[in-house]
C-alpha cells in the first residue's frame, strides 16, 4: 500500500503542476486576438487538399464559396486521386451555389518521400501562385472537412494583419453527436492543448510551436521563406510540422479555439475515432520505443491512478491514499470542464476522463504496433510505413 500512495502522490503533485504551471491549457478562452479591417484586403487563395471526400463535400465547400470577404480570393480544391466523383462533385456544388471562383486540380500521385496531403498542398498552392501574375499574399489551407460561417476568412485575414501573425490557426469544433463521439472527441482537444498550451504558442519568443490543420491561414512569403511544404514533405503530423517551420524561419504564429469553423465530419463508432488517433500517435513519439514506454507510464500515472487509489483508499480505509487520489481526480475533472463547456456537453463526462484515458493508452500503443507491422499512419488507401516528421 506504500507504493500506491507514493504513486497518488505522485499524481496528485503532477496534476498540481499542469494545473498551475503548464500554460493554463485548460482554459478555452483564447480566441481570435482583437483586430481591426485592414485598409486593403489581401488577396487570399483557399486551397483545400481532397480524397474520397465525396460524403463530407456538400457541407463544407459552399460554406467556403460563400465567404463574404472584402478582397480578391479564390477556391483551389485539390482532387487527390479520388475514387468517388470527389472532383466532379465540386464542380456541380460551385454551379449550384455560385460564390467565390473555384478551380478543381489533381496532382497525381505523390512522389516518393511525400505524404499525400502534403503534396496535394504543394501542387494547390503552386497553381494558386501561378495562376495570376501578382500571387496571393494569403493562404487558407482547409481540410475538406472543414465548413467556415460566411465571415470565417474575413475574422482570419483582419486578425493575421491587425496582429502582423504569419500563421493563424483555429482548432475546428470537432462534430459530437453520438456516444463515442461525447466521450472521446472534446478529450481528444483537451490532450492536444496539454501537449501545446495556446497560450504558450502564441508568445512571440516562445519555441513551442503548433497549428491545427483544419484551419490555417498562412502568408505566402513566409510559406515560401520557410520552404513549405516541401520541408515538411514526409511529415505525417503536418500542422505540428508546419508551425515549427514557420517560426523557424522567424515567423509569428498563433492558434486558438474555433467559433465559428467546425468539423461536419461523423465519428460515429469506436473504430472510426480509434483509427483517426492511432494513425498518428507513435509519430508524435518519434517512433521511439522509450517514449512509448514513458507515455504509457505517463498516462497511466496521471489518469488511472486517482480513480484506483481513491476506490482502494476507501476499501481498505488508508484515508491518505483515498485523499491523495481523490484530489488528483477532482483536479483532473476540474480542468476537464472547461472544454466540456465549450463542447457544450454534460458535466458527467469529466469523471470519466480516465476512461478515456485509457483509451487513448490503448490507441497509442495500436499505434505502434500498426507501425512495426509496416500499416503505420494509414490513411484512405495510403500507408507510410515509417514517415519522418520534419
Amino acid at each position: 500500500m506504500g507504493l500506491l500512495l507514493a504513486a497518488a502522490c505522485a499524481s496528485l503533485a503532477a496534476w498540481l503542476w499542469l494545473t498551475l504551471a503548464q500554460g493554463m491549457f485548460w482554459r478555452t478562452d483564447v480566441r481570435l486576438p482583437p483586430r481591426t479591417a485592414p485598409a486593403r484586403w489581401p488577396s487570399v487563395a483557399i486551397v483545400v487538399p481532397a480524397r474520397d471526400e465525396a460524403e463530407v463535400l456538400p457541407r463544407s465547400l459552399p460554406s467556403l464559396l460563400a465567404q463574404d470577404y472584402p478582397g480578391e480570393a479564390e477556391v483551389v480544391l485539390v482532387d487527390d486521386g479520388s475514387t468517388d466523383g470527389t472532383g466532379e462533385l465540386a464542380v456541380r456544388l460551385a454551379a449550384e451555389y455560385p460564390g467565390l471562383p473555384l478551380t478543381v486540380v489533381s496532382p497525381g500521385e505523390p512522389p516518393a518521400g511525400w505524404t499525400g496531403k502534403l503534396w496535394a498542398l504543394r501542387h494547390g498552392i503552386t497553381h494558386a501562385r501561378r495562376a495570376h501574375p501578382d500571387e496571393p499574399q494569403y493562404l487558407l489551407l482547409t481540410d475538406a472537412d472543414i465548413a467556415h460561417e460566411p465571415d470565417s476568412l474575413r475574422e482570419l485575414v483582419a486578425a493575421a494583419t491587425s496582429a502582423d501573425l504569419d500563421l493563424v490557426s483555429q482548432m475546428a469544433r470537432l462534430r459530437v453527436v453520438g456516444f463515442w463521439e461525447r466521450l472521446v472527441v472534446p478529450a481528444f482537444v483537451y490532450f492536444f492543448a496539454q501537449l501545446y498550451p495556446f497560450r504558450r504558442i502564441n508568445r512571440p519568443s516562445a519555441r513551442t510551436a503548433a497549428a491545427a490543420g483544419g484551419c490555417v491561414l498562412l502568408r505566402t512569403e513566409t510559406a515560401v521563406r520557410a520552404g513549405v511544404p516541401d520541408v515538411i514533405r514526409q511529415a505525417v503530423i503536418d500542422d505540428v510540422s508546419l508551425a515549427r517551420a514557420v517560426r523557424g524561419a522567424g515567423g509569428r504564429i498563433w492558434l486558438g479555439l474555433a467559433d465559428r469553423v467546425d468539423s461536419v465530419r461523423p465519428y460515429p463508432r469506436l473504430e472510426d475515432l480509434w483509427r483517426m488517433v492511432s494513425r498518428s500517435a507513435y509519430a508524435q513519439l518519434r517512433h521511439s520505443p522509450a517514449l512509448l514506454v514513458g507515455t504509457v507510464a505517463g498516462l497511466a500515472l496521471v489518469y488511472l491512478v486517482p480513480p484506483v487509489a481513491l476506490v482502494t483508499g476507501i476499501a481498505t480505509d488508508r484515508p491518505a491514499v483515498a485523499c491523495a487520489g481523490g484530489l488528483a481526480w477532482l483536479l483532473m475533472a476540474g480542468t476537464y470542464l472547461p472544454m466540456l463547456r465549450y463542447y457544450r456537453q454534460s458535466a458527467v463526462l469529466a469523471p470519466l476522463l480516465p476512461l478515456t484515458a485509457l483509451l487513448y493508452l490503448l490507441m497509442t500503443v495500436d499505434s505502434a504496433v500498426q507501425h512495426y507491422r509496416g500499416r503505420g499512419a494509414a490513411w484512405k488507401g495510403r500507408t507510410y510505413a515509417r514517415p519522418t516528421d520534419a
